[in-house]
C-alpha cells in the first residue's frame, strides 16, 4: 500500500471533488459547443484510463494526480448525459428517464462494494482499479451508435446561435436568482446524501453499539431505499410536475430525518434510514430533469454541470461540518439542522418563478 494517512485521504477526496467541478464546467461548455456524443465519449475515456492507471501508482503525488483526472471525467459526464436524455424523450417522460440513469449509478455503487469484497482479499486493492478500464468499451458503443438529437443539431445550425458561456446562467436577475436557488437545492441534496452514508452509521454505532459502519448490509439497504425513491420520484415528477413532486419529498424528508433518533435496534435503524433515503435521495434525478427544462438547448450541458458541480462541491463539506457539530452537540442538534436544510431547500424551490410554469406544462 501507499500508507496514506487520514489527512492525505481527506486531500484525495478534496482533489477529486475539485477535479469534478472543473471537469463539469469545462466539458459542459465543450459539449454545448461541439456536441454531446463526442464529449461524453471523451469524459468516459478520461475516467476509465485514470481509474485503471491508479493500479500502477507508486507514490502519493501520482495517486493524487490520477484521482484529480478521475474527477475531471466524472464531472463532465453528468450534464452531457442528462442533456442527451432530455433531448431524446418526451417532456412527460423525462422524470422517469433521468431517474433510471441515476438508479444505474446506485447499482454501480452496489457492484463496487461487492467487487471490493471479492477482489481485494484475492488480488489486493490495486487490482480493483483495473476494473475501471471496462467503461472504455461503453465509450466506443456510444460513439458508434448514438446520434445527436435533432433539437441540438438544429441549434448548432442556427446562424444567430449565441456563444456558450457561464455568463448565460446569470444573464438576467431572474435567471441569476434561479441558478443560485437551484445550487442551494443541490447543496442540501448532497449534504443529506453524505450525511446518510457517512455519519449516520458511526453515530448509530455509538448510540446502539451496533457495528453498522462500513458493513455491506448498511450500504445495500440504504442504496435500495434511495433507488426505490428515485423510481417513485421520477413517476411523481411526470404526473404532478416538479413543484408538487419536490414539495412533497422535501417536506417529508424534513420530518423523516427525525426517525433515526427513534431507532432502538438494528432493524429499526435500517428501516428509518431506508425511509429517509427514499425521500431525501429519491429527488436526485429530478435536478437534471428540471435544469434541462429551465435552460435553453445551447447551454443545457453547461447549466447541468455547473449547478450540480458547484452544489456537489459545497455540499461535500457536510461530513466534516457534521463531525465538528457532533463533537459539541447532541444528535438532535444535527438532525434538527438537516431538517431545517430541507425546509430551506423547499423555500428555495417555491421561490423560483419558472417552477410554476413547468408545473403548468408538465
Amino acid at each position: 500500500g501507499l500508507n496514506i494517512s487520514a489527512g492525505a485521504a481527506g486531500m484525495l477526496s478534496t482533489v477529486t471533488t475539485f477535479g469534478s467541478l472543473l471537469g463539469g464546467i469545462i466539458f459542459g461548455l465543450l459539449a454545448d459547443r461541439f456536441g454531446r456524443v463526442k464529449i461524453l465519449t471523451y469524459t468516459i475515456f478520461i475516467f476509465a484510463i485514470s481509474t485503471a492507471s491508479i493500479m500502477f501508482a507508486q507514490n502519493f503525488i501520482t495517486f493524487l494526480i490520477l484521482r484529480f483526472c478521475v474527477g475531471l471525467g466524472t464531472g463532465g459526464e453528468y450534464g452531457t448525459g442528462v442533456a442527451m436524455i432530455c433531448e431524446s424523450f418526451k417532456k412527460k417522460e423525462l422524470g422517469k428517464s433521468v431517474s433510471f440513469t441515476t438508479i444505474g449509478g446506485q447499482i454501480g455503487s452496489m457492484l463496487a462494494a461487492l467487487l471490493s469484497a471479492l477482489v481485494i482479499p484475492l488480488f489486493g486493492w490495486r487490482a480493483l482499479f483495473l476494473v475501471g478500464i471496462i467503461p472504455i468499451f461503453f465509450a466506443f458503443v456510444i460513439r458508434r451508435h448514438l446520434k445527436e438529437s435533432e433539437e441540438f443539431v438544429d441549434t448548432m445550425k442556427r446562424p444567430d446561435r449565441p456563444k456558450v458561456s457561464i455568463k448565460k446562467l446569470f444573464a438576467t436577475p431572474k435567471l441569476a436568482y434561479q441558478t443560485v436557488a437551484l445550487i442551494v437545492m443541490v447543496i442540501v441534496q448532497i449534504a443529506g446524501y453524505y450525511g446518510l452514508i457517512n455519519w449516520l452509521p458511526s453515530i448509530m454505532q455509538k448510540k446502539l453499539g451496533l457495528s453498522v459502519s462500513g458493513s455491506a448490509l448498511w450500504t445495500i439497504v440504504t442504496i435500495c431505499g434511495m433507488s426505490l425513491g428515485m423510481f417513485a420520484f421520477g413517476n411523481v415528477l411526470d404526473k404532478l410536475g416538479p413543484r408538487k413532486a419536490f414539495g412533497i419529498f422535501l417536506l417529508v424528508s424534513a420530518v423523516a430525518v427525525y426517525g433515526v433518533t427513534l431507532a432502538f435496534n438494528g432493524f429499526t435503524l435500517l428501516l428509518a434510514a431506508t425511509i429517509l433515503g427514499f425521500f431525501s435521495d429519491g429527488m436526485y434525478g429530478g435536478y437534471g430533469t428540471v435544469i434541462s427544462r429551465l435552460y435553453p438547448t445551447e447551454i443545457r450541458s453547461t447549466a447541468n454541470n455547473f449547478i450540480i458541480g458547484v452544489g456537489r462541491s459545497i455540499g461535500g463539506f457536510s461530513p466534516a461540518i457534521i463531525g465538528l457539530i457532533m463533537e459539541n452537540h447532541s444528535l438532535w442538534v444535527v438532525v434538527g439542522m438537516l431538517s431545517i436544510l430541507y425546509l430551506i431547500s423547499f423555500c428555495s424551490m417555491m421561490s423560483i418563478p419558472s417552477f410554476k410554469e413547468l408545473a403548468k406544462t408538465k
